[in-house]
């Protein structure tokens, strides 16, 4: 994923990030405003996963979607 694309679409993205990670609240969201380490950080914390778990989801979560 490249960053500055995640942080470029952020707006438009960020509802899809609520709706595959639930446990995010909107301050999450809010507060993650499309940095890849905190959205890696957030969803490590509400999950309790580790930070290599997590990378890896997300990964595969934005080469699903191709469009974002």
């Amino acid at each position: 994923m490249n960053e500055d694309i995640l942080k470029g679409k952020w707006n438009q993205f960020k509802g899809e990030v609520q709706k595959q990670w639930g446990k995010l609240t909107n301050d999450d969201v809010d507060m993650i405003n499309g940095e890849y380490d905190k959205l890696v950080g957030r969803i490590q914390e509400r999950y309790g996963r580790t930070r290599e778990a997590v990378q890896e989801e997300v990964e595969s979560y934005f080469e699903r979607h191709p469009e974002y």
